[in-house]
């Protein structure tokens, strides 16, 4: 009877525990957009699973797109590092401490997912994401809003 309670008990500690990964999709297309220009996620996410899908038909190297998460004030500048950084870096200069989560470029019918702890997010701070392809930044961005249940995170995640 013990060994029952207690094989139980670990499956519910675990299904909580997994209930704290917040699981997000967004896809990109040939026409160089997001099909959500906001990703809210949850207070009661500890971890978020983002998974990018591309929706187009196009090779990596002709239309590829990524997904990459910084502060909405180191958008311009981490976008102009990739630039430097190239195609073999997937337009991401390595080791930059600024850029929080990111996939790799990916191409059309391809997705790419990556996991990262909410815990790396200043709840006052502001957060976009965008491709870090050669010249997608201007149209391929949005906002990421995390804690959407706290007012004063959402109003100072204002659009980029």
């Amino acid at each position: 009877m013990i060994k029952l309670v207690s094989a139980t008990g670990l499956l519910l500690l675990a299904r909580v525990a997994a209930a704290d990964v917040c699981q997000v999709t967004i896809e990109a297309t040939d026409q160089m957009r997001y099909d959500e220009q906001t990703l809210p996620v949850g207070s009661d996410c500890s971890e978020v699973e983002v998974t990018l899908r591309n929706t187009g038909k196009l090779p990596a190297s002709a239309m590829g797109h990524d997904w990459v998460l910084t502060k909405t004030s180191d958008v311009s500048s981490v976008a102009a590092a990739g630039m430097s950084a190239g195609a073999a870096n997937n337009y991401q200069k390595p080791g930059d401490k600024r850029i929080i989560a990111s996939t790799k470029i990916i191409g059309g019918g391809e997705s790419d997912t990556v996991r990262f702890s909410l815990g790396l997010l200043d709840p006052h701070e502001s957060y976009s994401y965008f491709c870090s392809a050669p010249g997608h930044v201007s149209i391929m961005k949005g906002r990421f809003v995390y804690k959407p249940s706290s007012a004063a995170s959402v109003a100072k995640n204002e659009p980029t």
